[in-house]
């Protein structure tokens, strides 16, 4: 029985080879992952030319999975660096990487990431027909929009994000209601300015089924962007933002009726009082579908450790139901990301997404926080560093403080608590 992308694959009872490497994976039965990819709760995004891909699944009773940015501008432009990058957050346990270049040969790099990286990697074609085609914004043609798809899914993209939800009348409601921030997703600040210039509606929303007819080729998921998400907490949850939400629930069950898999992306800046709703709100509004949250952001007053800010938020979210965490490093709103801050940035949405899973009673999560447990209340140095999310930087703290007493640490020393209490317990 053939098939053309894993939820046509689910909906006829086919076990596909990258099925069967999620359940090698992840604590979820065969019959539940089926039913749930046929459904739409869950996303196996793997594009048919990604050969060396390790196929991961994304959604309901799967762990929370990570996405590293990375990718040129037109002034920090090494692709040799991006591709270091790259590879270091395979070695970091990243889940999926995206290219977000906007300058140079970006076919050739993302042909590049495509046949060495083995995780899903995603873009936004959206940018690359601005850099594919060198012209103005308003001169790009629905042909121009559509062939740079084509182009991704052609290379070996597992997952595209498009703006299609930013449509006119969402762009009408902005304009009412004020922002402190306006638009900072680049892609919806693009297309914004397209229909604003053009007098046109949102090619992608208006020529949707063509976007899904390349995607169903290709089995290419589609990752529904925010492009009104909220860049101030005092935008957070405001009347353009869910505008736009509705819009990418109903697309989202046109895309399933084409048997194309979908994520739906969501904030952005939000107070932790409201992380909680707007989890609920999307899954409610899009159908369950997974969702891909960037952070959120729980405060705006902290460049320079937005890794943190981030991470609290993306805890939270994960333990109300976000299945995917974009990670945002250090250097968000100030530069492009140097590898140091690509590994902060890592170990801060690992730690975030595995929080979220231990908070959601996700089979299995906690077994290595028990490991640990056990290996502290034995004083087990070794065991802590095996147990440790960053091995290399447990043992390199420890080897920095020597105590004399190898047992404890130079925090208490002779005070130790553990060891006070050996064989008293």
């Amino acid at each position: 029985m053939t098939y053309t992308t894993q939820m046509d694959a689910a909906r006829k009872g086919i076990l596909t080879p990258q099925m069967e490497e999620v359940l090698r994976n992840e604590p979820i039965s065969k019959e539940d992952l089926l039913e749930r990819l046929a459904q739409g709760r869950i996303a196996i995004p793997a594009n048919k030319n990604h050969a060396n891909l390790k196929a991961a699944g994304v959604g309901a009773g799967l762990k929370t999975k990570i996405n590293a940015n990375l990718g040129v501008s037109k002034d920090v432009c090494s692709f040799e660096s991006e591709m270091n990058k790259a590879r270091m957050s395979v070695n970091l346990k990243a889940d999926a990487l995206m290219d977000l270049s906007v300058s140079g040969d970006t076919e050739a790099f993302r042909k590049r990431l495509v046949a060495e990286i083995p995780v899903m990697i995603g873009t936004v074609p959206i940018y690359d027909t601005l850099t594919r085609t060198r012209k103005p914004t308003e001169e790009i043609t629905i042909e121009d929009w559509f062939k740079t798809v084509e182009i991704h899914a052609q290379n070996g993209i597992d997952f595209i994000t498009i703006h299609a939800g930013l449509t006119s009348k969402c762009a009408q409601s902005l304009r009412i209601n004020k922002r402190l921030c306006g638009i900072v997703s680049r892609g919806g600040a693009i297309l914004f300015e397209w229909m604003a210039k053009t007098g046109q509606e949102n090619p992608f929303y208006e020529h949707f089924d063509r976007l899904l007819d390349i995607c169903e080729q290709y089995d290419v998921c589609v990752s529904l962007g925010d492009g009104l998400r909220p860049g101030a907490i005092k935008d957070s949850t405001d009347a353009p933002q869910i505008e736009e939400l509705i819009t990418l629930g109903e697309l989202t069950k046109r895309a399933w009726a084409h048997n194309v898999q979908v994520m739906i992306e969501g904030p952005g800046h939000v107070p932790l009082h409201e992380v909680e709703m707007n989890m609920k709100l999307q899954k409610k509004l899009c159908h369950q579908a997974p969702f891909y949250v960037l952070g959120p952001l729980v405060t705006d007053i902290a460049p320079g450790y937005d890794h943190i800010t981030s991470a609290i938020g993306g805890a939270l979210a994960a333990m109300h139901g976000a299945d995917f965490l974009c990670y945002v490093t250090p250097a968000e709103h100030l530069r492009l990301p140097s590898a140091d801050d690509v590994k902060e940035g890592i170990m801060a949405a690992r730690i975030a997404a595995h929080a979220g899973d231990l908070a959601k009673g996700l089979p299995g999560a906690a077994e290595l926080d028990y490991a640990m447990s056990k290996a502290r209340g034995k004083l087990d140095w070794e065991g802590q560093f095996a147990c440790a999310i960053d091995p290399e930087k447990a043992q390199a703290y420890r080897d920095s403080s020597q105590p004399s007493d190898k047992g404890v640490c130079t925090m208490c020393g002779d005070f130790c608590a553990v060891k006070r209490v050996e064989g008293l317990l």
